[in-house]
C-alpha cells in the first residue's frame, strides 16, 4: 500500500529501517512538525513506544532505558525549544557513553533564518556531544533518495554503538502536510516504503563491529608488570553500559585471585555485587571485592602496580591515594580516551576490558605463585576492610539511629535489603557518595546505576524509571530532595509507561553536599545561595501521580523499606535529616576508621 504523501512515506521508511536494524524502543514527545515520525512509530508493531509530555523527561527516560540495556533507545520531538530540552540528557549520554538516537523534526530550509514561528537553528545543535550528526534530505518519492534514507538510518543506529558508544543526532526536515492526508500525485501508486529495499532481508545495511584485543606484546608487558608486583591492585570505576553487559565479573575475580590482588570496586562498576563476591578460591585467600576503601585507603601502603577499568572512581580519597602513589598504573579504555582527571596513569591501553582480562588469564600462571611477604599486602587491606564495616555496623545500630541519625544508614539498608535481582538507581550529590562508602559488597545480583557522566541532578527520576521499564525486576530509586523536585515531571511516567518503584527520598531541605565544601564557612551567603532550603512538602505529589507517600523516621526506615519492596505500585519513603548533622556524622565515622586502621598498621609493623 502506497503512502498518502511524501512526509508520511519518509516517516514510515525511517521507522521501518530502524526496526530492521535493531531498534526496539522510542520515546515520543507531542508536537506538530514531528507528526510523520510520531505516526510512523506509533503504527509500527516492532517498536515499543513510550509517550511523554515533557521533552526533558522523555530524554532522560530514554537515557535510562539505554543505560540499563546497553542498546540504543530513540527520541523524537518537534522543532524549536523542544530539541533544546533534549540537550542535558544528550550531554549525559555523551560523557557516560550511553547509546541514544535523537530524531529532531525541523522546518524546511526556506523557513530557516526567516522569522518563521518555532524555527531555530537545529543544525549540529548538540555540538561535539554527539558521535555523528546528519540531516535527512527532504522527503521525495525517489528510489535513490529512499535508499539514501535507509542507509542513513542504519548507519545512525550503528553509530550509537560505536567505540565509544553515545548519542547520534539526525535532523529531519518536513514540509506540510504533516498528517497522513492524501495528496494526489505526491507518491506514485506503485511506490511504497519497501520499493527501494526490495531483495534485501533485514536491515538495508548491516554494520559489523570488531573487538579491540591488545597486541600479544602489550598483553605480555602488562602481565609481567602485574606478576612482578609486590602490591598489585585492581580498581574498577563506574562501568559503561556495554561494559556492564559484556564484562564477566567472575573472570575479573579469577584474575585478582591469580595476582593475589584486591579489587576496589565502585558501586557502579558491576563488580561490587553478584555471585562472584562470595566466590571460593583454592588458596584460602581473603575476600576479592572491597567496598569500604573510601575511609581507609589513605592509611594503607601504596600499591606498586595498578590495573584500572571504567571511569574515574566515585571516591575522592581513592582518587587522591592513586594520585599520590608512586606506582605504574595501567588504564584500560576501549577508545583510548583519557578518563583520569589526576593525570597520574602511566599506561593507556586502548582495548576491550573483556579481551584484556581474558588475555591476562591466558598469560598468567594458574595457582599460588605469591610469597608470604606479598600476601601481607592483601591481608592489610583485608584488616582495614573489616575495621570499616565493624565500625559502620556499630554506628548503625538501632539505638544509635534513634539519637544520632544520618543519611549513610539509609544507603546501608537499601543495598543490604534490596532483593537478589533488582535495579537500584542512585542520585548524584550525597546519595552516590554514601552508596560508595556504605554499600557493602553482596552476592546478590544488583544492577546499580547513576548518571555519573556529567553528574547532574536533572532527570534523575526519569532516568531511573526508564531503566525500570526494561525489566520486571524490582526498581529502587534513591534520590535527594533537590533532585526529586527538579524532575517531579518525570513521575508521570509511572502511569503512562507502566513502571512501579520504591522511591527513597532523602529530604534534608536543600543542598546538603555543600557542607562538604569550604563555602560552608561563609555565612552569608551559604544558607540562602548554596544550601537553598526550600521548605517544600512533597506529600502533595501523592494525589497528583497516584502514588503512596510515607514519612519515615530514620530508625524505622529498614522496616518501611522492606514493606515497600513487597507492596505493589509505587511508594515514596521520605526520610528527613539535618544535612549538617549528617555531614558531621560521616566525618566522625571516617575519622574513627582512619584512626583504627592506622593503629592496626602501626601494631603490625
Amino acid at each position: 500500500m502506497t503512502a498518502p504523501n511524501r512526509a508520511t512515506l519518509w516517516g514510515r521508511v525511517l521507522a521501518d529501517e530502524l526496526a530492521k536494524s535493531g531498534l526496539e524502543a522510542v520515546c515520543l514527545a507531542p508536537g506538530s512538525r514531528s507528526t510523520p515520525l510520531t505516526v510512523a512509530f506509533a503504527e509500527h508493531d516492532g517498536i515499543d513506544v513510550y509517550s511523554h509530555l515533557d521533552e526533558r523527561s522523555a530524554a532522560f527516560f530514554a537515557l535510562g532505558r539505554a543505560r540499563r540495556t546497553g542498546e540504543p533507545t530513540a527520541l523524537v520531538c518537534t522543532s524549536g525549544t523542544a530539541a533544546a530540552n533534549f540537550h542535558p540528557a544528550v550531554m549525559e549520554a555523551d560523557r557516560a557513553r550511553v547509546p541514544l538516537l535523537v530524531l529532531t523534526a525541523d522546518r524546511p530550509s526556506e523557513l530557516r533564518d526567516s522569522g518563521a514561528n518555532q524555527t531555530v537553528d537545529q543544525v549540529k545543535l548538540y555540538g561535539d556531544a554527539v558521535r555523528w550528526y546528519t540531516e535527512l534530505p527532504e522527503p521525495e518519492a525517489d528510489e535513490r533518495k529512499v535508499r539514501s534514507l535507509r542507509t542513513t538510518a542504519a548507519r545512525a543506529l550503528a553509530e550509537t554503538g560505536g567505540v565509544p558508544p553515545g548519542p547520534v543526532h539526525v535532523n529531519c526536515p518536513f514540509r506540510k502536510p504533516l498528517e497522513p492526508i492524501e495528496v494526489p500525485g505526491d507518491v506514485p501508486d506503485d511506490f511504497t516504503e519497501t520499493t527501494a529495499g526490495q531483495g534485501r532481508d533485514g536491515p538495508f545495511v548491516e554494520t559489523a563491529s570488531g573487538r579491540q584485543t591488545p597486541a600479544e606484546a602489550d598483553r605480555d608487558r602488562l602481565a609481567a608488570a602485574l606478576a612482578d608486583a609486590d602490591r598489585p591492585l585492581l580498581v574498577a570505576g563506574p562501568a559503561d553500559p556495554t561494559t556492564l553487559a559484556d564484562l564477566e565479573p567472575a573472570a575479573v575475580a579469577e584474575l585478582a585471585e591469580r595476582l593475589d590482588a584486591p579489587i576496589m570496586a565502585d558501586p557502579l562498576s558491576g563488580l561490587r555485587f553478584g555471585p562472584h563476591v562470595d566466590r571460593e578460591n583454592e588458596n584460602s585467600l581473603p575476600r576479592t571485592i572491597y567496598g569500604g576503601y573510601d575511609t581507609y585507603v589513605g592509611q594503607l601502603p601504596p600499591p606498586d602496580v595498578v590495573l584500572r577499568f571504567g571511569a574515574s572512581p566515585t571516591s575522592k580519597p581513592l582518587r587522591h591515594w592513586l594520585r599520590d602513589a608512586d606506582a605504574r598504573q595501567f588504564l584500560v579504555d576501549p577508545p583510548g580516551e583519557w578518563r583520569e582527571a589526576t593525570f597520574t596513569a602511566t599506561d593507556l591501553l586502548a582495548a576491550d576490558p573483556t579481551a584484556v582480562v581474558d588475555g591476562l588469564l591466558e598469560a598468567l600462571p594458574d595457582g599460588d605463585g605469591r610469597s608470604e611477604t606479598d600476601r601481607s599486602w592483601r591481608e592489610r587491606v583485608e584488616a582495614a576492610e573489616r575495621r570499616h564495616w565493624a565500625i559502620r555496623d556499630e554506628a548503625l545500630a538501632a539505638d544509635a539511629l534513634e539519637t544520632d541519625p544520618f543519611e549513610g544508614a539509609v544507603l546501608t539498608e537499601v543495598f543490604a535489603n534490596a532483593p537478589d535481582l533488582a535495579t537500584v538507581f542512585v542520585s548524584n550529590s550525597m546519595p552516590i557518595r554514601d552508596a560508595d562508602r556504605f554499600a557493602r559488597p553482596r552476592a546478590a545480583e544488583l544492577t546499580v546505576l547513576a548518571n555519573r557522566g556529567a553528574s547532574g541532578i536533572d532527570g534523575i527520576t526519569s532516568t531511573a524509571l526508564g531503566a525500570g521499564s526494561t525489566t520486571d525486576e524490582p526498581l529502587v530509586l534513591v534520590t535527594g530532595d533537590l533532585a526529586f523536585y527538579h524532575d517531579s515531571n518525570g513521575l508521570l511516567a509511572l502511569e503512562r509507561c507502566g513502571v512501579d518503584a520504591t522511591i527513597v527520598l532523602l529530604d534534608n531541605d536543600g543542598g546538603g553536599i555543600f557542607h562538604e565544601l569550604p563555602i560552608e564557612e561563609f555565612e552569608p551567603p551559604f544558607t540562602d545561595q548554596f544550601k537553598t532550603p526550600h521548605g517544600l512538602d512533597f506529600s502533595a505529589l501523592e494525589d497528583v501521580y497516584d502514588l503512596a507517600f510515607e514519612r519515615v523516621a530514620p530508625a524505622d526506615f529498614a522496616a518501611a523499606y522492606r514493606r515497600s519492596l513487597e507492596t505493589p505500585g509505587t511508594q515514596v519513603l521520605s526520610v528527613g535529616f539535618d544535612s549538617e548533622a549528617s555531614h558531621r556524622r560521616r566525618d566522625e565515622l571516617a575519622d574513627r576508621v582512619t584512626d583504627a586502621v592506622a593503629t592496626d598498621l602501626e601494631y603490625d609493623a
